[in-house]
């Protein structure tokens, strides 16, 4: 393609676009899974062992042919692949969860000829004239698109999200499928009902799937956040966007885990930057990006700043939503369980039916995790002892199979964000007082510590 250059040798392949093609992939994907099941559980019989289904099903050759096969999808398969693989080295053996950690690298791209059809179709014929310089290898591919840095004959320096085709059109079926393959595996209690999470996912796809949308919450972001010192969010084009192409600024940034290796400091303020955005994003502008991929944010070192990026999975918080949380947090800090329990309830941690055993170990586990923000002091996010804590504590739940209750979905999807939050602390080793943090998004009621 004239104009274009090309900067890596990362692999080209094309997206399957038809919804048949789609279905033929996930089909001899679930085929082949379950047919490693089976030889997998005969050989195991010959040794005189007794497997157990999940044994069977999260052979690392399963896993490598699951991943394998919805990274070369990519689109909502991928996507759904990669919300189940969040939390993979906390709550899988560490061999699967690197495994699985594939589906959050970035993801093979279109080749040429697929790009520019896709382009040809968004901008129209002679599009390549509007710019200077088109890069035809993308920065960054993942689920749902690509992003190619490109430079406009008025000289502006963008960065062009391009969706893979075919993905609004195979959300639905896409869904459908991969729950199929979650139910096969026997990996859920018997009495939890997939299908309201199945549907979240999907409406949630939908969401990130139109880049118009993602435009709008760009920009509210953009002129929310551009006096915030130490953030920048990049600046929406709206010309050059369309429901499938996505046209921001280029800022130049490292990835956030180049945070990382720089000085103690630098880490504990890049983290609690993230954090307070995330409590203005819950109790001052009640919109949430509720996606903590670390691919999301990047740091600009000439300007110590943290750059935002994809704002696909933004949702608005509901302002009672937002006040029990408060009430949450308010109870916790002045360790009033009985607050805490109210408070819970109304957030949907459990339901009025639940079983008292139940009850109090989603309480315990509510305190537990307060027991960082209730110390005036700096909490380290990478000392394990508190996280295995959490860890054996969730699946200790996770295992009770009789215990099916799913929070609202709205508050599943905060709860997500909070937890990869704190993963993110943890992978920059950060040292951060959240007590005095989240102190000024508190009312003018009382958190002093019981019995001070």
């Amino acid at each position: 393609m004239p104009g274009m250059t090309q900067t890596s040798r990362a692999t080209a392949r094309p997206v399957p676009a038809s919804r048949l093609s789609r279905l033929t992939r996930l089909g001899g994907m679930t085929s082949g899974v379950l047919g490693g099941m089976a030889v997998e559980g005969v050989q195991r019989l010959a040794r005189g062992e007794r497997p157990e289904l999940r044994d069977l099903l999260l052979t690392p050759s399963n896993v490598t042919r699951v991943t394998d096969q919805l990274a070369k999808m990519r689109g909502a398969a991928m996507k759904v692949g990669q919300l189940m693989s969040l939390d993979a080295g906390d709550i899988m053996p560490a061999e699967l969860g690197e495994i699985l950690s594939r589906l959050r690298a970035d993801a093979d791209y279109m080749p040429p000829r697929q790009l520019k059809s896709v382009l040809t179709r968004a901008w129209g014929d002679g599009w390549l004239r509007r710019f200077q310089r088109f890069d035809i290898t993308p920065i960054a591919a993942a689920s749902i698109g690509q992003v190619h840095r490109a430079m406009t004959k008025d000289g502006r320096d963008l960065a062009i999200k391009v969706q893979y085709p075919g993905v609004r059109a195979s959300i639905d079926s896409d869904v459908a499928n991969v729950g199929t393959l979650v139910k096969l595996s026997g990996l859920v209690p018997p009495g939890l009902d997939l299908a309201p999470l199945l549907e979240a996912a999907r409406k949630q796809l939908h969401e990130e799937a139109d880049y118009a949308r993602e435009g709008a919450c760009l920009a509210s972001f953009g002129a929310t956040l551009g006096a915030v010192p130490g953030v920048r969010v990049p600046k929406f084009y709206e010309d050059l966007s369309t429901q499938d192409v996505l046209a921001m600024e280029y800022i130049a940034s490292e990835p956030i885990e180049y945070v990382r290796d720089l000085d103690q400091g630098t880490r504990d303020r890049v983290t609690a930057r993230l954090l307070d955005l995330m409590a203005q994003e819950l109790f001052d502008l009640r919109m949430m990006q509720t996606d903590p991929n670390f691919a999301n944010y990047r740091y600009a070192p000439d300007h110590d700043a943290l750059v935002l990026l994809d704002f696909g999975a933004t949702r608005e918080v509901a302002a009672e939503l937002s006040l029990h949380y408060r009430e949450l947090l308010i109870a916790g800090l002045a360790e009033d369980r009985e607050g805490v329990a109210q408070a819970a309830l109304a957030l949907g941690f459990y339901a009025p039916q639940t079983a008292s055993h139940h009850k109090h170990a989603v309480l315990d586990m509510v305190e537990m995790a307060f027991e960082p923000l209730r110390l005036d002091a700096l909490f380290d996010f990478s000392d394990r002892t508190f996280a295995d804590r959490m860890q054996r504590a969730g699946m200790a739940m996770a295992e009770d199979r009789s215990f099916d209750h799913v929070p609202p979905i709205e508050v599943l999807f905060l709860q997500r964000k909070f937890a990869g939050m704190a993963l993110l602390g943890r992978h920059l080793r950060a040292c951060v007082n959240l007590h005095r943090l989240l102190r000024p998004y508190l009312d003018n009621r009382s958190i002093e510590k019981t019995g001070t």
